[in-house]
């Protein structure tokens, strides 16, 4: 799909760049571990070769994992959207969390719809060191407006689609987060859908990025999130084996 041209392995590049703290460390441990290597007692050489086998394999794990989500598979053609008829759509509401690589897709898309485009990144809220170096080095979409996850503002019942790819995990607290998603649901028109992509703490995510995955939220709790917001899944699917898309409505409107 035309409209986000990205580069040869543009997605693994910035989770390094974004998350280079972390990979550094990684980096000193290995360094760590070969440059005392000979200087250990015998029975701690085979413990320390595990531990040193342990953190390579985990990195590269996680930077194929990474490969393959961003770069290799269709998270980014977007064909997902295609369920989504351009000309049946005319109000559309994307929220990121201050790192925005779908709105130009999203633009594109839908032509003839009416985008507003918003942040709730609080750094006072939800810090995340890997979010501000991703803001520094992409600038906002034009016209984004910057909005608190409590009040947005939002008109009710005007909204066909709103979309939160990748964001919404970014609100730790389960009250605000219900919240959240309540004036979404508020927004939508009869009939609206609100679309989630989301890593979940899962086998998969857990086995790609080990302690990593516990950044993510687990099943139970945005099944509890949609719920209380009250919202149903009108849709659910595996976009890779790390990522979950969920379409939801408003709990007793028709599918």
């Amino acid at each position: 799909m035309a409209g986000l041209n990205r580069k040869p392995l543009q997605g693994l590049f910035n989770i390094i760049r974004f998350n280079r703290h972390w990979y550094l460390l990684a980096a000193g441990v290995v360094g760590l571990i070969v440059w005392g290597m000979p200087y250990l007692p015998y029975a701690l050489r085979m413990p320390a070769m595990v531990g040193l086998e342990l953190t390579i394999g985990v990195m590269v794990l996680s930077l194929f994992v990474s490969w393959y989500i961003y770069d290799y598979s269709d998270l980014y053609a977007f064909t997902w959207l295609n369920q989504f008829p351009s000309g049946t759509v005319n109000r559309i509401i994307n929220i990121h969390a201050g790192f925005d690589e779908s709105s130009p897709v999203l633009e594109h898309h839908f032509p003839a719809s009416n985008l507003l485009v918003l942040d709730f990144y609080d750094a006072t809220k939800h810090p995340e060191i890997s979010v501000e170096r991703a803001r520094k080095a992409y600038p906002a979409y034009p016209g984004t407006r910057h909005v608190q996850t409590n009040s947005m503002s939002l008109n009710k019942g005007e909204t066909d689609l709103i979309f939160l790819i990748l964001a919404a995990h970014e609100i730790r607290n389960t009250k605000e987060r219900v919240e959240f998603f309540k004036q979404l649901a508020a927004a939508l028109k009869p009939g609206g859908r609100i679309v989630v992509l989301e890593h979940q703490r899962d086998w998969t995510n857990l086995l790609a990025y080990n302690i990593g995955a516990f950044h993510f939220l687990s099943r139970n709790t945005w099944l509890y999130t949609f719920k209380e917001a009250g919202l149903c899944i009108g849709k659910e699917w595996k976009q890779t084996p790390f990522i979950t898309g969920f379409i939801l409505k408003q709990d007793g409107i028709a599918s």
